[in-house]
């Protein structure tokens, strides 16, 4: 006969269901987040070793390569499980990347650097951005393509293609189609950029503005005009971060251009534009924009200077080794080699008019 005095069974407590949907969203992104954080740690290490080459772009081709082995290990199951952490990597971790990126941009800087570069700064983006679009469409280069070399060439390189990536959504392969192509012409600048400077005997400030505006990525810039001499080190440096500001509004003008895009195609006719614009704007870019003004006011305590350039160039490689993880082989076959000659016509175009305008402008 069962007791008339057993215990009453108490209830589980309920778990909040948007608890339980970030749980296992959580548990859905971690096995591809931390496969892209392992490819990342080798790429970061290699590209100390060659920092003319980058982490970045050694996380791509590493990345390319861990997907191949380990679709050809399980096909299926892996790439399953891989891709909501992969996806994340690629686009939640590079916004990040570029707000971490601001912390190295003084406001102040901008300013110091005077507007006797800006005409060149200017003047070179407006040769990059619509040449791109011209050059890309007489080659046949797909448009995201001619976007991404763009930008890249005209900007800062890696960053100034993951900035637009992360504003955008460009489709992976593009990426490194673009990434590809702006490493390719660093290394050439690398080698060819102070024997042009000391035949055309250009002083330190004028190569120094001509490397911080006709190279793409900081590691370039810094390995070419360090070895023309300290001083242009040193001005190159102010240049290339007073260029990467160009990130902002570039980002800005691409993500309300898609979204006036997206408008024209979309049939829900009772959501007002503005709010369309806000759902669409890149929430990374106040950030970014937040970050600058912290580094300029001293907010940023001194001792985390050296650290956050290391954090942000670790915080692209892990989202460029995610983009890596998700390419195929069969995908980066299909442009051919016109994306590269693109490429070549803009650096080529990007470098005369920089000394093209430090001529007129006085400062070669």
């Amino acid at each position: 006969m069962e007791s008339s005095h057993a215990l009453p069974v108490k209830p589980r407590p309920r778990v909040p269901a948007g608890m339980r949907r970030a749980g296992r969203a959580s548990s859905a992104v971690l096995p591809g987040l931390a496969v892209a954080v392992a490819v990342a740690l080798p790429a970061a290490w290699l590209g100390r070793l060659v920092p003319t080459v980058g982490g970045p772009v050694f996380g791509i081709v590493v990345g390319v390569l861990a997907g191949a082995l380990l679709r050809r290990l399980a096909p299926h199951t892996t790439a399953e499980r891989l891709r909501p952490g992969v996806a994340v990597a690629g686009r939640q971790v590079l916004q990040a990347s570029v707000i971490v990126l601001g912390t190295a941009l003084s406001l102040s800087d901008v300013v110091r650097v005077g507007m006797g570069s800006l005409p060149v700064m200017l003047g070179t983006l407006a040769v990059a951005l619509p040449g791109a679009w011209a050059v890309g469409g007489l080659l046949g280069v797909h448009p995201e393509t001619r976007l991404l070399v763009g930008v890249g060439t005209g900007v800062c390189g890696a960053s100034a293609i993951a900035a637009v990536t992360a504003a955008v959504g460009a489709v992976e392969a593009r990426v490194a189609y673009a990434l590809g192509t702006v490493f390719t012409f660093n290394i050439a600048a690398v080698a060819l950029f102070p024997p042009v400077g000391h035949l055309l005997g250009m002083s330190q400030e004028a190569f120094g503005l001509w490397s911080g505006t006709a190279i793409n990525d900081t590691s370039s810039v810094v390995a070419t005009a360090y070895s023309y001499g300290t001083e242009a080190g040193q001005y190159a440096v102010v240049v290339k971060l007073t260029r990467s500001l160009m990130i902002v509004p570039i980002c800005v003008v691409l993500v309300l251009w898609r979204s006036v895009g997206r408008r024209a195609r979309d049939t829900r006719q009772d959501e007002s534009a503005g709010r369309r614009i806000w759902r669409a704007f890149p929430v990374f870019i106040v950030g970014f924009l937040l970050a600058s003004a912290a580094a300029t006011y001293d907010v940023i305590p001194a001792s985390w200077e050296p650290a956050l350039p290391v954090i942000s160039t670790f915080l692209i490689t892990v989202s460029l080794s995610g983009i890596g993880l998700s390419l195929k082989f069969s995908k980066l076959r299909e442009a051919g080699a016109r994306p590269l000659l693109l490429g070549a016509i803009l650096w080529a175009a990007v470098s005369a008019t920089g000394l093209g305008l430090q001529s007129i402008t006085g400062r070669l």
